[in-house]
């Protein structure tokens, strides 16, 4: 009775790493998922793009992804003359928050927090596409296309916590301590691992303080 007496849990809308989809991120985020029960509910999405090549063994669910920096590929360091898709991304994004709303903010991980920091970039801006209050942002890392640079023109002002992981060998700890340097006051959780949304006890706690703050009151 006591976490459903303090109001509704919040709704996070999740967007999946590169090569990832709905259904994968659910279920590398299991962990996560009980450490919000009752706090916070995931709601994913797919990314719109099937990544060409990357059929693996699953030809109903392919690895997706939210741009590419070249022709059918990614790369987070690759300064991308052309970057192509993100376009479509936002709409995507934009959609789910409409038809599935409401939500209260974003999670994202690798390439979906790159792209949920876009999405509190536009946010801040005044876009009435993105009505969420804050993000969490698990290995995330700031598009160096040059095309998507006026997303880091000033100061993203929304709560964001940022989770970086000093081991993680595909986004490393310096793009994501970079990315929440584009925030207003950040909060930035560092943990021991690699390239994963961890879920233990210093994580926890550090998720459930952060989310309190949005929790609606009861009655509300």
């Amino acid at each position: 009775a006591g976490a459903m007496s303090e109001g509704r849990p919040l709704r996070l809308l999740a967007l999946h790493g590169y090569r990832q989809s709905e259904r994968r991120f659910r279920q590398r985020t299991g962990a996560l998922r009980k450490v919000l029960r009752g706090r916070a509910e995931l709601v994913g999405i797919s990314a719109p793009h099937p990544v060409p090549g990357a059929e693996d063994d699953d030809g109903d669910d392919p690895p997706r992804g939210w741009w590419f920096s070249g022709p059918g590929t990614f790369e987070a360091g690759e300064v991308a003359a052309a970057p192509a898709g993100l376009e479509e991304s936002l709409s995507v994004v934009a959609a789910a928050l409409e038809e599935h709303g409401p939500f209260d903010g974003l999670l994202g991980f690798s390439q979906g927090a790159a792209l949920a920091a876009m999405v509190c970039a536009l946010r801040a801006r005044g876009d009435p596409r993105f009505p969420v209050a804050f993000a969490i942002l698990v290995a995330g890392f700031a598009s160096r296309a040059p095309a998507h640079g006026h997303f880091y023109r000033e100061p993203i002002a929304l709560p964001t916590l940022h989770v970086v992981g000093d081991a993680d060998a595909v986004i490393a700890a310096s793009l994501s301590r970079e990315l929440a340097q584009h925030f207003v006051e950040p909060l930035v959780l560092t943990h021991p691992g690699g390239h994963f949304v961890p879920a233990a006890a210093p994580q926890k706690k550090a998720y459930l303080d952060f989310l309190d703050r949005f929790r609606p009151k009861q009655g509300q």
